[in-house]
């Protein structure tokens, strides 16, 4: 099994993958950061990291179509420049410690975020130019562990932006700063046969997940959904720092 993953960890992961793009796709939120959060219990959650980056990747590509005109082009830019800068370092600062140490910055790193999307913090008008390259900064700071998305989404959410615009500039910006993360994972070491073969047999939960997570067959406003995503995100980032820790 990819990363030696017995039995138990694998059923495990199997169920967390299919959870996870379930919840992405009734509420566009969380896939990477459940995915990480989950196999923080069981193994390496670095291991991961390429998985989720492979699979976000397919599922934005497969959103992609007609999105052109929505998107903010020039926030996708200005963010791609500050992931360029912040995903070294973060890549440098979490493959030179160890993995309960890992596992602790990544739990600790989920909590935090999960506070800031239930706080819902509100701003008055939209944030334009450096505002947004110091957003990309942070996302590739966060993308380390494959987890970008999270800061770029609390960003948004906290801004007057058109929900179209919203969908549209992630699903944009995603794809391009994964191509950029690819390289710099296979050259820290996070890119191996077994990220390959965990991407495949994750390939078809994902899918599914999605798929019906999409057509919405649960009576749950997506707003009400995501706030239940968080919640559930904070106890799987908890039973990993306890996991850490102990």
């Amino acid at each position: 099994m990819p990363f030696d993953l017995g039995l138990g960890a694998s059923i495990w992961m199997g169920v967390a993958i299919l959870v996870a793009a379930f919840i992405r796709g009734y509420s566009g939120f969380g896939y990477s950061a459940m995915v990480i959060a989950a196999s923080g219990v069981v193994t390496n959650p670095l291991h991961f990291v390429a998985v989720v980056v492979i699979l976000e990747t397919a599922m934005s590509l497969q959103a992609a179509r007609g999105i052109g005109a929505d998107v903010d082009w020039r926030r996708v830019w200005l963010m791609l420049a500050g992931a360029v800068v912040g995903l070294p370092l973060g890549l440098w600062a979490l493959t030179g410690i160890s993995e309960e140490a890992a596992r602790a910055v990544i739990s600790v790193y989920i909590l935090v975020m999960c506070g800031v999307l239930l706080a819902g913090w509100r701003l008055k008008s939209e944030v334009r130019g450096t505002g947004n390259l110091a957003a990309g900064v942070v996302s590739g700071l966060a993308n380390a562990p494959g987890m970008g998305g999270l800061p770029i989404a609390a960003f948004f959410a906290a801004q007057p932006m058109q929900a179209a615009t919203f969908r549209a500039t992630l699903i944009a910006f995603f794809p391009l700063l994964d191509l950029y993360s690819a390289p710099l994972y296979w050259w820290h070491g996070l890119v191996t046969w077994d990220t390959l073969w965990a991407s495949l047999a994750a390939l078809p939960l994902t899918f599914l997940g999605n798929w019906l997570g999409s057509r919405h067959f649960l009576n749950t406003d997506p707003k009400d959904f995501r706030r239940f995503a968080i919640v559930l995100l904070a106890g799987l980032a908890a039973l990993g720092l306890i996991k850490a820790v102990l």
